[in-house]
């Protein structure tokens, strides 16, 4: 996990400052680029999960993917070594700079997908193995703590060390260490490999999923029966998780297990499979349908961040980056104090504030509640961003300044790192929603589900950024020409307002799978509302 996060926030971290300086990309466009690079990295887990729990396993996708991964940075070094896969330098005083030809973008985007591939398919797929080897709520719940606190902590060495070796010894040197720390990552995770708990891929569980759907407009002329004997359970009868009769709640889908003439064989097998579901398939559709509100609040939580994140490189690039005379903090730099705030917070709250919470008030903190912090500091991260931006152009214009200003970039640091400490709350208590709230079948999709909201978000957020730039002025090529606050302003206005649709999705959902036992009650990631 350290090696492969470590080497994909390498380039990451650093791709707008790359495309800008050895590809000529204008700055609002790398921005774009980039964004839309964050939406597949975080939407290409959810691909890998499916295929985990279908066919082949967490296991298998997680190797194949570290070497698509190791492909994709090799090329990205070979654009940098090599003069024929990039455009000429810009010559000073010669405008406008060599644009890349096609041949020259189509190997950057092949190095740029294979990366994003390789990122995507371990990424919250090693989430969901390593929960898999523990039992009990408590254990995975400590587990996804560390899981977060290992990502942000090697995203942190990514986007300080190889960045700072990028930008001042050679982008073939970053991407080299980048390569070798997938391949000694790699390594150490196959010969880990007799250690590990394996679990059986169950099939598809999407298919399942459909069958119900299919079986209930089948059906749809069935009255629904509160008997117990007009329901199908499966071959084996009734399993012991599942209630006596379907629950109460979206009860239309029940007729897709009610059986009918001609639905079960002689053997107790189903006669056509897309006519009849077991009562277990009905509930887990239900389940989907029960947490989706929830799911969709994050995506307008993630939204902003994604906005933020890219913004926030273009304006350490228009802004003093020196530390001293001689040190200068590259700008794909900046958003490490995101995930070093991150990893701090995380320790700090899993070490100190849960089991205070838990002496003061004598029960844990609930996901719902920890997501709900998150929004409130998101939200705050917003107001400070426009008023930071806001007196970053009061002074240049003020002192008439066209390109970097006079605002040291350390002023960035304070909305970036009360991101950093909503993403300590929110991420880890999303993930330990899903996980908790899904059914066995879907326990890699769980875990994935956090991967395609921020997916969603980042794809959400170039389409807003298009938006902005074409009925506004406010985001020009030269953002000291624009208006960067007024965009945070009103990402404030949409996290208010997506807030209090969080708020009112929350009061109404009823956890599930809340565990009785006392383990659970010693853990934020499960109890009451």
């Amino acid at each position: 996990m350290l090696g492969l996060t470590l080497a994909a926030w390498g380039w990451i971290a650093n791709l707008i400052v790359y495309l800008i300086e050895e590809f000529h990309v204008k700055s609002i466009d790398a921005t774009q680029i980039s964004n839309v690079v964050n939406g597949c990295i975080s939407l290409f887990p959810v691909f890998g999960a499916i295929i985990a729990d279908s066919s082949l396993g967490c296991f298998l996708v997680i190797s194949i993917s570290s070497f698509i991964s190791l492909l994709g940075i090799i090329l990205f070094a070979l654009t940098a070594a090599l003069d024929s896969l990039k455009p000429r330098p810009c010559e000073r005083g010669s405008t406008p700079c060599q644009n890349p030809s096609k041949f020259q973008l189509g190997i950057l985007y092949s190095a740029i997908a294979l990366a994003s591939i390789g990122v995507g398919g371990t990424r919250f797929t090693l989430g969901t193995m390593g929960a898999n080897q523990f039992d009990k709520p408590k254990h995975q719940g400590i587990f996804f703590n560390w899981y977060f606190f290992t990502m942000y902590a090697s995203s942190v060495i990514g986007t300080t060390a190889i960045v700072y070796v990028e930008d001042n010894i050679g982008w073939v040197w970053g991407f080299s260490i980048c390569a070798g720390a997938n391949v000694v990552a790699v390594t150490i995770f196959l010969l880990g490999k007799g250690y590990y708990r394996h679990d059986k891929p169950q099939g598809s569980p999407f298919t399942d999923l459909a069958r119900v759907l299919v079986a209930t407009v089948r059906k749809r002329k069935m009255v629904v029966s509160m008997n117990i004997e007009d329901y199908y359970y499966g071959q084996k009868g009734l399993p012991e998780i599942i209630p006596s009769v379907p629950t109460k709640s979206f009860r239309f889908l029940n007729r897709a297990a009610m059986k009918a003439e001609g639905d079960i064989q002689s053997d107790g097998t189903i006669a056509k499979r897309w006519t009849l579901s077991t009562v277990q398939q009905v509930e887990d559709l239900k389940t989907l349908v029960r947490i989706f509100p929830l799911w969709s609040t994050s995506i307008f939580l993630g939204t902003p961040i994604g906005i933020q994140s890219s913004l926030s490189v273009i304006q350490a690039l228009a802004m003093d980056r020196h530390i001293g005379p001689h040190f200068q903090i590259p700008a794909g730099s900046i958003l490490v104090f995101v995930f070093l705030s991150t990893s701090i917070s995380l320790t700090l709250i899993d070490r100190f504030l849960y089991p205070t919470l838990q002496k003061l008030i004598g029960r844990p903190l609930t996901p719902l509640k920890r997501i709900g912090i998150g929004h409130v500091l998101n939200i705050l991260s917003m107001a400070i961003s426009a008023l930071v931006e806001s007196n970053r152009l009061k002074m240049n214009r003020t002192h008439k300044l066209d390109s970097v200003g006079l605002l040291s970039v350390l002023w960035l640091l304070p909305q970036l790192a009360i991101v950093g400490i909503g993403e300590a709350f929110q991420f880890p208590g999303q993930v330990a929603l899903y996980y908790q709230e899904f059914p066995s079948s879907l326990k890699s999709i769980s875990t994935a589900m956090i991967a395609m909201l921020i997916g969603i978000a980042f794809y959400l957020s170039t389409a807003i950024i298009n938006l902005i730039r074409r009925v506004t002025k406010w985001l020009p090529d030269n953002i000291n020409n624009g208006r960067v606050d007024n965009v945070y302003w009103m990402l404030l206005v949409v996290g208010v307002l997506n807030f209090g649709y969080y708020l009112f999705c929350a009061r109404l959902y009823k956890y599930q799978n809340v565990e009785k036992d006392e383990d659970s009650a010693t853990t934020g990631y499960v109890g009451q509302n």
